[in-house]
């Protein structure tokens, strides 16, 4: 049953990025890529609740209050694909997300991306990949945008720990903005290479920003770490806990 629920899910998910996909589209002649992400959320939410219907999975977040004012770096533990999905629904803020650059050439979904100018990496680059996540993300901080970033750079299995890549940090330093550490088990739900949604409740929690002022940004990027990676654990690592 969950593996019937779970592709009935997949779906609908392929019928709404396609459906979406056209509207953000057609909406971009006119409206500015902030209006759009009106568009996104709507996305993201319809999924998130087609998600609790469909397959019994939900969520729950807390340390939204410790979101600041201004623009931010967030920074988030990636397991699965759930948290691509939610963050642009469950964070009320103005984002750009750093994501790879082949995600780009994904027909509809990649065409819609487009629209909200992301940071897109080719991660072969080395340095230039660095110097445009810089210069990018200067931009869009400057204009009040808060910049998603995945420091792990790819899923990693619940349990498991990955080296945060430090972009995320010197975009912090360099700005003088703080980091929100984001935290969450979707991966326990929703593995990183499964068709099947277990069902239960994720657990999203945001941290206490961590100011840039007098910090490098490897200690901002140490910080970091150690805690999504300490309240990671925190959280149930097992369906059903």
């Amino acid at each position: 049953m969950v593996t019937l629920r779970s592709l009935v899910f997949f779906a609908i998910l392929i019928l709404a990025v396609i459906a979406y996909a056209l509207a953000i589209m057609v909406s971009s002649r006119w409206m500015s890529r902030d209006r759009l992400q009106g568009l996104s959320r709507s996305w993201s939410r319809f999924l998130l609740r087609t998600l609790r219907l469909v397959c019994g999975l939900d969520y729950r977040i807390c340390g939204l209050e410790n979101l600041p004012d201004g623009p931010c770096i967030l920074l988030s533990k990636h397991q699965s694909a759930w948290e691509t999905i939610a963050l642009p629904g469950v964070i009320p803020k103005l984002q750009v997300w750093v994501l790879k650059q082949e995600l780009m050439q994904i027909p509809f979904f990649g065409w819609a991306l487009r629209a909200f100018d992301p940071i897109a990496i080719d991660r072969s680059a080395g340095r230039k990949a660095m110097r445009q996540l810089l210069a990018e993300g200067k931009q869009h901080l400057d204009a009040g945008r808060s910049i998603l970033v995945f420091p792990e750079g790819t899923r990693v299995a619940v349990g498991q720990r990955k080296a945060f890549t430090i972009g995320g940090a010197i975009l912090a330093e360099r700005n003088q903005v703080p980091i929100v550490p984001i935290a969450h088990n979707a991966g326990v739900f929703w593995a990183r290479r499964g068709v099947r949604k277990r069902p239960g409740c994720i657990q999203v929690v945001i941290g206490p920003p961590i100011a840039a002022e007098g910090r490098s940004a490897q200690t901002l990027n140490a910080l970091s770490e150690e805690w999504i990676n300490s309240t990671v654990e925190s959280l149930p690592q097992q369906a059903g806990d």
